[in-house]
């Protein structure tokens, strides 16, 4: 993963955006980057975690080859060789599927969004026309937050404690917090657990132009799928869908780093560990993780051994103790109090 920061209008300092950051340096400790536009109107801040193309040309934010546009990206474009195949022309610098992206937006626009495969978010800032581009992946895999201030002033981050650390008030939202405490649900699509803040759904897109925003669903799973899927024979249905699940998992070997695979006692675990022999071949020997707790009636390491006894695949086991809680919490900063913050809220109220 990588952290995303990004400030455009009126009011804001560069302080802000050096906060944001900072704060999220967890998210990328190989790498940062500032961008401040000229005119002042805009800036962005990148952490990277570096994947694809590990050298310097893959710093971020990265601008178009005429330095008009610029991009802070988080996530991965698996079919990012394809498209810079049929991008050809355009002069690229460096091997990041980064850099695809901004071609892609040069090209064709917003409609670049369709040609992508991949868990994203990414913000574009196009300084001649002053417009800021914002967009997520089809199924939310990628975290994108943010809050407009009354001025038009407009703030973006991975983490909400980013926009925190820029100035954003820190008032939870009773209402939110009312339906998780109630029901278990903590994703209210646009809704957050803070007032001010909002998260860009799953498939959808924004752009802010002197302080109007505009926001829009780019993808939508029914419409994509139509209802000729229903009628179509079952077998041919079984037959794309194992196909497509094998082209999924070739894909997500693209990396110039190690790649493991979570592998629990399930089914789901079970056939992507399939779907790898079949792609890589009995020989592969990347890591299986596995998470257990110590308690047996939970734990599904004794099936994950069944499952890795005629492999080559390393088992690593991944254990979370109870006394272990209190010092994971403390890594979440702020977002540690934050129920504490709430239940004194709820008892002042009666």
């Amino acid at each position: 993963m990588c952290g995303l920061s990004g400030i455009v209008g009126p009011g804001w300092e560069q302080a802000q955006l050096e906060a944001m950051v900072a704060v999220l340096h967890h998210r990328g400790p190989d790498d940062c980057g500032f961008y401040i536009d000229p005119s002042y109107k805009a800036g962005l801040g990148h952490n990277r975690l570096s994947i694809i193309d590990l050298s310097s040309a893959g710093h971020q934010p990265m601008s178009s080859g005429d330095g008009a546009k610029w991009i802070v990206f988080n996530g991965e474009i698996y079919n990012y060789l394809e498209l810079r195949t049929e991008l050809s022309d355009y002069q690229f610098r460096s091997q990041t599927d980064t850099e695809v992206v901004l071609a892609a937006y040069e090209r064709w626009g917003e409609k670049c969004l369709d040609r992508f495969l991949g868990m994203f978010a990414f913000v574009i800032w196009d300084s001649r026309t002053q417009q800021l581009f914002v967009a997520r992946d089809r199924f939310g895999v990628k975290p994108l937050y943010y809050h407009q201030r009354p001025d038009g002033t407009l703030l973006l981050a991975s983490e909400i404690k980013a926009l925190h650390a820029a100035g954003t008030p820190v008032e939870p939202d009773v209402t939110t917090w009312a339906t998780y405490f109630t029901y278990g649900l903590y994703d209210h699509s646009e809704r957050t657990f803070w007032n001010a803040v909002q998260s860009l759904p799953a498939g959808h897109a924004m752009t802010w132009r002197d302080g109007a925003l505009r926001v829009w669903c780019w993808y939508d799973l029914a419409e994509s799928v139509g209802p000729e899927f229903d009628s179509r024979p079952a077998k041919l249905v079984q037959e794309e869908y194992l196909s497509l699940l094998a082209e999924s998992v070739r894909l997500r070997f693209r990396s110039d780093v190690s790649v493991g695979i979570n592998l629990s006692g399930g089914l789901d675990s079970s056939i992507l560990l399939g779907l790898v022999h079949a792609v890589q071949g009995y020989e592969s020997d990347i890591k299986a993780f596995t998470f257990i707790t110590g308690d047996p009636r939970y734990d599904e390491l004794p099936w994950v051994q069944q499952m890795l006894e005629r492999t080559r695949h390393p088992s690593v086991v991944c254990a979370l103790r109870p006394e272990d809680v209190p010092e994971i919490l403390e890594t979440f900063g702020k977002g540690a109090d934050v129920a504490v913050i709430v239940l004194r809220m709820e008892k002042d109220e009666g």
